[in-house]
Parts: C-alpha cells; structure tokens; sequence
C-alpha cells in the first residue's frame, strides 16, 4: 500500500521538475485558415458542446491526473472547483488505490463539487489477472464509478508505462473482451496515456459499446520518460535505457484524431497547450479537447490559478473562432485548415 502512495507521488514530483515531454508540438503543424472578414461579435460566439451527453460551457476536459497519496486531495479539489465553475469537464487519475480501499478520500472529494462531465479511471490491466493479483471484477468497478459520482469510466491504456515500470502489470491478454463486457453494463470509455490510438485499434473499439474514445496521443506527458526518471533515480541503468529508447513512442496526437476517427466522439489529448491547440483539435474532428500535465503546477497552487488557466484556455479558443468566422464549435469543426511539418510526413505515410 505504501508502495503505491510512494509511486503515485513520485510521479507526480517528476512531472513538475523533470523533463517528460518530447519537446515536438505536433498542434502547431495544424494551421488554421485566416478570416480577416468574420461576420460575428466575439460576443456572440457560442462555444458551448455536448460532450458524452452533457453541457459544457467550452469542449475542455481536465484529464487524469492523480489520487491515491496524500497530496491528491488538494489537487483534485482545486481542479474540481474550478471545473464546477467553469463548466468544464474532469477526470480523476487512476482509481486503483481507491478500489484497492487504500485510498478514497482522495477520489471522493470530487463529489463536494458540482463538476458537470465526471470521468473516473481504472487501467486496462487491472481487468486482466496480473502474476498474483486478481482480475478486478465489475462490481469493484461500479464501486469506483459510484464513489465519485461518475459519469463515465475510462479504461485506460497504459502499457507503455507497465512495460517500462519495474512493477509494471504486463499482461495484456483479455483486456479486450474486459473491456466490451464492461460496456454492456456501464458507460465505458477508453483512453491512451500518451502513445495514441490507431486506426485499426479505434475500429475495433468503436463496434463494442463504448462512449468515447480519448487518443491521448504522443506529444505530451511521455510515461516512459516518467519511468525513466524513477529508474535512474534507483540506478536501475537497464530500464533507464529502455525508458530512454522509448521516450517519445507512439502516435502523435493530431496524427492519431485523424485516424482514429470513425463515427465514435474522439476526446482530443496530447500535448494541447492553450485554446488555439483546442481549436485545431474540433476542426480535426474531436467533440473536445484534453490536457492534464499543463494544469498540474496550477492545481498544486490553487483552485484559482486552474480557473485562470482555464479562462486563458477558454479565450484562446474564442479567439481561433473569431477569426475562422465560426459561430459555434459546429462551424469551428468545418473550418479549413492545412498540416504541415512532422504530422504531414505522419499523415503521408500512415
């Protein structure tokens, strides 16, 4: 149990003061088309959507970050008030703690605030039996839905990390058909960590049942550079080198949206940084966009520095729609635009 809480905020020490992202911003190869004559007050410009059926105020979701350990409390409350205040989404970061019953308090305070979309958060390999744990069963995880009041639960992706964790859960047999016979009796969505999600993974997603699919695709928060660190810090030299060599793996977000895209609402994460990210993500055609790591130092400060954050986030984005001319987030998702760079020779390609 200890373990775990020890992890849990180490990870989250890494994040702030280590360099874990490949320092590539595939967002800013998406270029969208100038209007310099938009028939529209900026006023009137209505960034509202309906994201996995509820109402937000602009498509943003603060995706997993954490729980689990002692400072997860105050995180998530902070990011939870701002949220509700803003009408914007949150996901709760890995809720194995909680279902473990080594830690709730941090997951339930979530439920002390009226946030409007809810996503809990249970890793794809805690489905499966891993060496000499138990599979989780499917009233372990409506427990972990009701605990936060979730609206939906994303079943995360997570292997690239297992892989390179010393502890890792490595056993990725079964997960599939975990996954479509949890979405027979819960609302289930599925989301990456930072590798993205193909074509051919999306398409046999899409046919099971499941909400959503978030991409999380290669550009933000790399787990691999995040072991990586924890391996050197333990001078475990070998998976340091292997973390090393698959620091910046996987699908680069925009590249992953626009493959992955098949009927199913894609969330859009990876690497955003401000509005105009977000902008480029709905004319790719995402229903909304994500981040988590660029809201953490802000969440360790206060709830007010996450609802600054966010209204930054939310006028960079009405600044994209003014000039595009899109009167709402369905316009916005018309709006023309080119790919250059890296994601081109990605699209090129893939």
């Amino acid at each position: 149990m200890t373990i775990m809480k020890e992890r849990k905020a180490e990870h989250i020490e890494i994040c702030v003061n280590e360099d874990v992202a490949p320092g590539y911003s595939y967002w800013d190869d998406i270029r969208l088309i100038h209007e310099a004559l938009p028939e529209l007050s900026a006023d009137d410009i209505d960034l509202s959507a309906t994201v996995l059926g509820k109402k937000l105020d602009f498509p943003f979701i603060v995706t997993a970050i954490t729980g689990g350990f002692d400072g997860a409390e105050r995180i998530n409350a902070n990011i939870a008030e701002a949220c509700a205040e803003l009408r914007v989404g949150m996901g709760i970061g890995s809720q194995r703690a909680a279902v473990e019953k080594i830690d709730e308090k941090s997951y339930s305070v979530v439920k002390e605030y009226d946030v409007p979309l809810v996503i809990g958060n249970i890793g794809a390999p805690q489905l499966v039996a891993q060496r000499k744990k138990k599979a989780f069963t499917d009233d372990m995880i409506g427990s972990a839905m009701d605990l936060i009041s979730a609206d939906v639960m994303a079943i995360h992706l997570n292997f690239l990390q297992e892989m390179i964790q010393p502890e890792g859960d490595t056993n990725g047999r079964g997960c599939f058909d975990a996954i479509r016979g949890l979405a027979r009796k819960y609302p289930i969505m599925v989301k990456e960590t930072g590798a993205g999600i193909s074509s051919k993974t999306a398409k046999r997603l899409s046919g099971i049942g499941i909400k959503a699919i978030d991409i999380a695709g290669m550009g933000g928060t790399s787990f691999s550079a995040v072991e990586m660190h924890r391996a050197f810090r333990k001078d475990d030299l070998m998976m340091a080198e292997v973390g090393e060599a698959f620091f910046d793996w996987g699908i680069p977000a925009p590249v992953s949206l626009m493959s992955a895209g098949n009927g199913i609402p894609i969330i859009s994460s990876g690497g955003i940084l401000d509005g105009l990210h977000v902008a480029n993500s709905i004319a790719l055609g995402a229903c909304c966009a994500g981040a988590a790591n660029l809201l953490l130092l802000d969440a360790l400060e206060s709830s007010d520095a996450v609802k600054n954050r966010l209204i930054a986030i939310r006028e960079g984005l009405r600044t994209a729609m003014m000039l595009t001319g899109s009167e709402n987030i369905r316009e916005l998702s018309k709006a023309d635009r080119i790919i250059l760079g890296r994601t081109k020779e990605w699209m090129d390609q893939i």
